[in-house]
């Protein structure tokens, strides 16, 4: 989130919203004049009921995209459903490679040789939305889980600002989970670092 921030796109952020009161993004965002608020996952019974909250408070700021940016939960249906072709995630692997959580240990216990990042539109099933960009590098033989971590976060602060700013001009589009690409940024949907 604060890699979008500190992008200085023209794109207006309306909000930051977390599940978490803590989370310090709140307060970076707070002290960058944005506006943001909490739906706190632990007052609600379900994910259904949690989602339906979440969703009514995306609604007040009618937001053009939803940039998941270090939001940790599993969303539903339901939410990603309301909210179709308007949310958009980075994971941190090469998908369809490595779902889930623990990509990095998966890529060095699986003895890949790439690793990356991808941002993708969100949909009901986990990490297999249309893909709208991938970075990836070359794992080190003397990568630990945290220095790929830390060499994948500097990719995921490239391509995630970059997406954003393709959808949102217009650049990027998706129409029945099917992806067009402005001519021009093809090339740049993919990079790699040696």
């Amino acid at each position: 989130m604060q890699a979008i921030v500190n992008a200085n796109m023209p794109h207006k952020i309306c909000c930051v919203l977390s599940n978490n009161p803590d989370a310090e993004g709140l307060d970076f965002a707070r002290n960058k004049g944005i506006d943001t608020c909490v739906v706190n996952h632990r007052d609600y019974p379900d994910r259904d009921s949690f989602d339906q909250a979440l969703g009514d408070r995306m609604d007040k700021y009618q937001p053009d995209l939803i940039v998941l940016a270090g939001f940790m939960r599993v969303l539903t249906s339901n939410i990603v459903e309301r909210f179709a072709e308007r949310i958009i995630n980075i994971h941190p692997s090469l998908l369809p490679a490595f779902k889930g959580l623990n990509t990095h240990v998966k890529a060095i216990e699986s003895g890949a040789k790439l690793h990356g990042c991808t941002v993708h539109f969100v949909t009901p099933n986990l990490d297999e939305g249309p893909i709208i960009a991938q970075a990836a590098l070359r794992i080190k033989p003397d990568d630990t889980t945290q220095t790929l971590a830390d060499r994948i976060l500097t990719l995921e602060h490239e391509i995630l600002p970059k997406s954003i700013a393709w959808i949102l001009d217009g650049r990027c589009t998706i129409s029945k989970n099917q992806i067009t690409l402005d001519p021009t940024i093809v090339k740049d949907s993919f990079s790699f670092q040696g």
